[in-house]
């Protein structure tokens, strides 16, 4: 029976007890096919990666392994609401939840801490860093500039080109959505000649500094996905910070764009297992089986836009398909990694100082 809605599900309290000290210590490894759950819950945004990770990755393990993935369609917020609550009740009821990078950390106490050594698809199939203490990587991207090959007679490189409207002349594009709070500051301290591994912890008098210097030449401050594609379709910038994902799928659609990977900053979506997860064999065999199916990559990469954890996937995609790929040898090594646990310690900070600036 496939579920898509939390209201629907039927679990018993005494599940989640069961299997409480156990997952609080990690000391379990994916089972065999024999040993599962009938079932493993999964809470992840709807849609289209959904639909995809259903064809190329839910459907495929329920064959081989036995189990079914249960997807709950939910936004990331109401997710993490509902696992506070789920928690404070000891009643459970998901195994899997989406996490971004930050998430690992503040919501720490509520998942399974992984031994990746166990998880050894991962191990052998994955990036550098594709498993964390708290999550595996499900799909990585970059916050990049994206430009149109149309309005300048070179390529920029780099978020100091960004701020060289002299050189690169033409309207900007800069996000007021996601994690913009501290996004935005990164690449004006990058902008700045800051190097990437002196980024944390923030200057953010010298980063608000520099956002000063590009705010009058922002045209399109986009709060959406959607609406970052439709400025690109329509010329309103000629340069933006973008989703890789947004942008890969303008250029498929003929538009004259292209991505500059220089410090694009990570961006990755995580699978992380709750601590009380009722199923933990199946939610860690899922885990791994994300990664020993690499034939399932390729397929989903090209219908979701963003590239997976999985270094095996890009070397199965043509040169102009890992163009766009944040995993792929040719990007991977140019992004940078912010310092999630400072971000985590000064995130109501972070997000007054980009209110109050944006604001005024």
């Amino acid at each position: 029976m496939r579920l898509n809605s939390l209201l629907t599900l039927d679990r018993k309290p005494f599940l989640a007890a069961a299997v409480a000290a156990a997952t609080s210590m990690c000391v379990l490894a994916p089972a065999a096919a024999g040993d599962l759950e009938p079932e493993v819950v999964y809470a992840t945004t709807g849609g289209l990666m959904e639909d995809s990770l259903t064809e190329h990755f839910y459907l495929p393990f329920e064959k081989e392994m036995g189990s079914e993935v249960v997807p709950v369609a939910i936004e990331v917020p109401d997710q993490w609401a509902r696992v506070e609550a789920m928690s404070r009740t000891g009643q459970m009821e998901f195994d899997i939840v989406t996490a971004t990078p930050p998430d690992l950390i503040t919501h720490a106490e509520r998942l399974m801490t992984l031994d990746c050594a166990k998880l050894t698809a991962v191990v052998e199939n994955g990036v550098d860093g594709a498993c964390d203490a708290k999550g595996v990587m499900r799909t990585v991207g970059g916050m990049l500039i994206a430009y149109n090959n149309e309005a300048f007679k070179k390529a920029p490189s780099g978020w100091d080109d960004f701020w060289n409207v002299e050189e690169f002349p033409g309207p900007r594009g800069l996000p007021d959505t996601g994690d913009r709070d501290w996004w935005v500051p990164l690449v004006a301290l990058l902008a700045d000649g800051v190097a990437a591994d002196d980024l944390f912890p923030m200057d953010l008098d010298r980063a608000y500094a520099k956002l000063d210097e590009i705010r009058p030449h922002i045209a399109v401050w986009w709060k959406s996905g959607n609406q970052l594609q439709q400025i690109m379709r329509t010329n309103e910038v000629a340069m933006t910070m973008a989703y890789s994902g947004r942008l890969v799928a303008v250029i498929d659609e003929d538009f004259p764009w292209s991505a500059d990977w220089t410090d694009a900053v990570r961006d990755v979506g995580y699978m992380a297992v709750t601590k009380d997860a009722p199923n933990p064999n199946a939610a860690l065999a899922f885990l791994n089986f994300y990664y020993s199916n690499s034939d399932g990559h390729p397929d989903f990469i090209r219908t979701v836009k963003y590239g997976t954890g999985s270094a095996k996937a890009a070397e199965m995609m043509t040169a102009a398909e890992r163009a766009g790929i944040a995993t792929s040898a040719e990007n991977f090594g140019k992004l940078v990694i912010a310092d999630y646990q400072w971000i985590g310690d000064n995130r109501d900070m972070l997000r007054k100082r980009w209110n109050d600036w944006l604001t005024q």
